[in-house]
């Protein structure tokens, strides 16, 4: 048991961290100062276990939420999801007991992080916290395949969106030049369906990344009327998917999905260019 913090010792400050989208030296070098320091740390199932070796002696709390199979995470990716109130909890009593807390997510803390509502449970306890900034897995997958969110001209806006929401229904817009879409793997035959619903041309290019930031990681090309081709290739894992003027190759007759993957050791989708889509199955190994 934590023992009881002093009365005249003020609450320790709480740093939210992110960890970066894939392998521990993703993390930034602020964020692995913080980790250092810490005393508690309450982590995401997808962080990576090398972590553990910057903050050895402190106390590692498993609070993921993510479900995902087969993947590498600090967490046995079968553990039920941690309620986010006993997070809140979680964070306030190991800062009330006089600890430093680090609470590192994965990605950026302020992408899909739940990140407001445990800022909300320190402020109503007049807890302190600071936030560490950390690598998106949209930015992840656009620098490993070689494909920038934002071009000259065509692509001058980029919107986030999660696929998963609170009531289990997905709302695809055309409110930007590039949209990218998070915790998408499981619904690439819906996305395609309310992307041309939203007023996206049914050949308009779009990509799919699954465990960006990983030596494992996959890429594969499509259209968004064919997006339901790559739920097989990215089937159980973390994924990302980009559409409009950010998801096209640079330049004619590029291919910097395999250009990328090459680069990184990772596998690869054979599906570049309208031709070989049917081909969104197939996976080649990367020479």
């Amino acid at each position: 048991m934590s023992p009881s913090r002093p009365v005249d010792k003020p609450p320790s400050p709480v740093v939210f961290v992110g960890a970066g989208p894939g392998e521990a030296d993703l993390i930034t070098l602020r964020g692995a100062e913080r980790l250092r320091l810490a005393e508690v740390v309450l982590f995401d199932s997808l962080a990576d276990p090398a972590l553990r070796e910057l903050a050895p002696n402190a106390r590692w709390i498993d609070v993921g939420k993510r479900g995902f199979a087969g993947g590498v995470g600090l967490a046995d990716s079968a553990r039920q999801n941690t309620v986010q109130g006993t997070i809140n909890a979680l964070l306030v009593k190991h800062a009330e007991d006089g600890h430093r807390v680090v609470r590192l997510k994965g990605g950026d803390p302020s992408v899909f992080g739940r990140l407001e509502e445990e800022i909300a449970a320190l402020d109503a306890a007049g807890i302190d916290y600071e936030i560490v900034p950390g690598i998106s897995s949209a930015m992840a997958a656009a620098a490993m395949t070689g494909r920038p969110l934002t071009r000259r001209g065509v692509g001058r806006s980029v919107s986030l969106t999660t696929a998963m929401t609170r009531d289990d229904g997905l709302v695809a817009r055309h409110s930007a030049d590039t949209e990218v879409f998070y915790m998408a793997g499981k619904q690439l035959a819906a996305l395609s369906r309310r992307l041309r619903e939203a007023g996206w041309p049914a050949d308009t290019p779009a990509y799919v990344v699954s465990r960006a930031g990983w030596p494992d990681a996959l890429a594969s090309d499509h259209r968004v009327a064919t997006l339901a081709q790559a739920t097989v290739v990215h089937a159980g894992r973390p994924t990302v998917v980009t559409v409009g003027a950010g998801a096209g190759p640079v330049g004619a007759g590029a291919t910097p999905i395999r250009g990328g993957a090459r680069a990184l050791g990772v596998a690869r989708a054979t599906t570049v260019g309208p031709a070989a889509e049917a081909t969104a199955g197939a996976l080649t190994p990367t020479p």
